[in-house]
């Protein structure tokens, strides 16, 4: 049966009219827009070379020999640049300059760095490895304890552990800092100092405590059995910390897999870093021996200490202004994004 010419447009204006309705439901459906800002929001995170401080020995020499954070950052378009410094102060210096990204020193350096004004937040900190320290006399020395040391002279990297080391152990005997004569020299002219004979006594850390012995030329008065209980820092600046937390993590990852390594594998250790380090594998394995293993995370515990040490710090007016460590301290919520599981477990 065939539709009259006004039921034929009828039908004709009702489907015309039912289409376009679909054709706009379907268009205000569509994901393609979120999809373009999903990208654009990937897109905004542009790359970044990561500026870390490099090291010869340990753990953060392992991360960096075997590559392996490398390839988790090549993986998000980030490389990796490595700056090597005498010593802990010097590197914080870069870190105060926005030259470096993520460092590597002791208890003491951070907190003269703070007292300076550098923006630096610790992220991580380390086991303590007393016998990692430990002043050292040369060996026909007739020195024969730390109490002998009064009015010598004394080879130290200043800001360093060594500075914390010298004033906890001549307060162990009685003494005091003005009891000695601090030359203040960082490990490479300490070295030359102390092979010349131009300074009595020298604290150092490791290699340069196991060479001191393996050549012949100092032996060990005192290590920091006794006198340290608490570990290194691994440091960044808080902007970094604010704009990476995912770079800080695989960070914390790849380190704690590297100590890990390092503490169950000591004879593949050294054999790994031997050659660069310029030290015999059995020479290097007594080098690691003296080292302790493991981050830890950054607990009330631990903040604690660091103020009694900054405090102890300031008491003897090394420091130009009091400092509060919570400053230098990011909150849980930070800690949570940068904290690899494994240390969250520890606390």
């Amino acid at each position: 049966m065939l539709m009259s010419y006004s039921a034929r447009r009828n039908v004709s204006l009702f489907l015309t009219l039912s289409l376009g309705s679909l054709l706009i439901t379907l268009v205000g459906c569509n994901p393609q827009p979120q999809t373009s800002q999903k990208a654009s929001t990937t897109s905004d995170k542009k790359p970044t070379t990561v500026r870390i401080v490099y090291s010869k020995l340990g753990p953060l020499a392992v991360v960096r020999k075997q590559g392996t954070l490398e390839k988790r950052l090549k993986a998000e378009g980030n490389s990796i640049t490595w700056h090597e410094f005498a010593a802990g102060p010097q590197s914080l210096e870069a870190l105060n300059a926005n030259s470096l990204d993520i460092t590597s020193t002791a208890e003491s350096p951070v907190i003269f760095a703070q007292a300076a004004g550098t923006p630096l937040v610790y992220i991580s900190t380390t086991q303590p490895s007393p016998k990692g320290v430990a002043f050292v006399v040369p060996k026909n020395s007739s020195i024969k304890s730390v109490a002998d040391l009064k009015g010598k002279k004394i080879a130290l990297q200043k800001a360093s552990v060594a500075q914390y080391i010298i004033v906890q152990a001549l307060k162990e005997v009685g003494l005091k800092l003005s009891d000695v004569t601090p030359v203040y020299l960082p490990p490479p002219d300490a070295n030359v100092a102390f092979s010349q004979a131009k300074v009595d006594a020298w604290i150092a850390w490791e290699p340069y405590i196991t060479r001191v012995e393996e050549q012949g030329i100092g032996r060990i008065l005192r290590d920091g059995t006794g006198l340290r209980d608490i570990g290194g820092f691994y440091s960044t600046t808080r902007q970094f910390a604010k704009e990476h937390p995912e770079i800080i993590k695989a960070f914390l990852e790849e380190m704690q897999k590297a100590e890990q390594w390092s503490k169950n594998n000591p004879r593949e250790l050294a054999q790994l870093l031997s050659k660069e380090v310029g030290i015999d594998v059995n020479t290097l394995e007594k080098v690691h021996a003296r080292l302790d293993y493991g981050l830890l995370p950054i607990t009330n515990q631990i903040v604690t200490k660091q103020q009694k040490i900054a405090d102890m710090y300031y008491d003897l007016k090394l420091l130009p202004k009091k400092v509060d460590i919570k400053e230098v301290i990011l909150s849980p919520e930070e800690y949570a994004k940068i904290t690899p599981q494994q240390l969250t477990s520890k606390q």
